[in-house]
């Protein structure tokens, strides 16, 4: 089996999102969306991971000080995407296998996606695999060329564009699966000459087709897999998805949610079978819930405990452990202590 690792491109700063914090450490369900992709990386079998960090990196390496398997790489001008992947070489002198390329900023990808990316590369003997998909609405993102039997002829900018590729709808996620030797050779033959003037990590799909190399396209399944973060809004709009699908996951296990809508459940967040979430709940931090319990309405638990078949209504809870067959509330404030008997 081939060695897989992850780099992950988090060198973007926080212009748009009207922040003076990088754009990767800004939170979706009580974690940075760093640690989102990380995880999903983590989960699809990487082994080792460089995140390419640029504007106040230091406030990531601090963040992510408690992860071991978590290389840094400095970006300190921003010349583009195959500039960034440059600033790695020195962690991968002596690697030989498979490169998962991943955005700081695209925390709904599912570990079943990369699989298949992986797999298909794998499967293909590819140089490199693109993970696709396919938009109503492509505006923002770079297009996927096709020679007329569909094979991959590469990938041009949404800036370098002609109004005839503006109107192809297969996009380019920004995420890849690179043979890393194959990876590094085209990355020492891209130049600056766009309009950009940066170095395009994408020219690299095109110098591999060139070559004659194999390269290979993989189309999502669900394209809400490859929203980027880049305003509040879309901030907003990953959060969302997000919870959705944790509270989807509980409900599978036997979880009655009466407003998913109106409830919050961070993904940490233990709940037992045939509890009952009343709307208006919020369940953060490493909260576990027992089997049996009612929760709320308008409740807030933050890091707790709640015992099995207890009854929390009203109310807000913060490190504390509630005894099983308890009733706290309605209107209880508890912080940092043991309630029940």
């Amino acid at each position: 089996m081939r060695q897989l690792a992850s780099v992950i491109l988090a060198a973007g700063d926080g212009t748009r999102l009207k922040s003076n914090r990088p754009k990767a450490l800004h939170e979706v369900c009580g974690h940075p969306m760093l640690y989102h992709v990380l995880k999903v990386a983590s989960a699809a079998d990487a082994k080792r991971h460089v995140a390419v960090v640029g504007y106040e990196g230091d406030q990531i390496r601090t963040a992510f000080s408690d992860h071991s398997n978590i290389e840094f790489a400095d970006q300190l001008e921003r010349l583009g995407t195959g500039h960034a992947m440059m600033m790695t070489s020195e962690h991968f002198k002596d690697y030989d296998g498979d490169i998962l390329v991943l955005c700081g900023d695209t925390p709904l990808f599912k570990v079943e996606t990369l699989n298949k990316l992986v797999e298909w590369h794998r499967h293909q003997d590819a140089s490199a695999t693109i993970l696709t998909a396919e938009l109503k609405d492509a505006k923002g993102y770079g297009r996927i060329l096709r020679y007329d039997d569909n094979r991959v002829q590469g990938i041009v900018e949404e800036k370098d564009a002609n109004r005839y590729e503006r109107a192809i709808r297969e996009i380019n996620t920004g995420t890849y699966c690179f043979d890393s030797k194959h990876l590094f050779d085209a990355l020492g033959k891209i130049t600056q000459e766009n309009v950009q003037n940066e170095y395009y990590l994408t020219d690299c799909i095109r110098i591999l087709v060139d070559e004659g190399n194999r390269v290979e396209a993989v189309i999502t399944e669900d394209s809400e897999e490859v929203i980027g973060v880049n305003t509040r809004v879309q901030l907003a709009q990953a959060e969302k998805i997000l919870r959705s699908r944790i509270l989807e996951r509980h409900m599978i296990e036997g979880i009655t949610i009466l407003d998913p809508g109106s409830c919050y459940v961070d993904d940490e967040v233990e709940i037992g079978k045939d509890t009952v979430i009343c709307p208006g709940t919020t369940i953060s931090g490493r909260s576990r819930i027992g089997e049996g319990c009612r929760i709320g309405p308008n409740t807030q638990i933050i890091d707790s405990i709640i015992g099995d078949r207890s009854d929390v209504n009203a109310s807000f809870v913060k490190d504390v452990e509630v005894k099983p067959g308890t009733t706290v509330g309605p209107f209880a404030n508890l912080v940092h202590g043991v309630s029940g008997s």
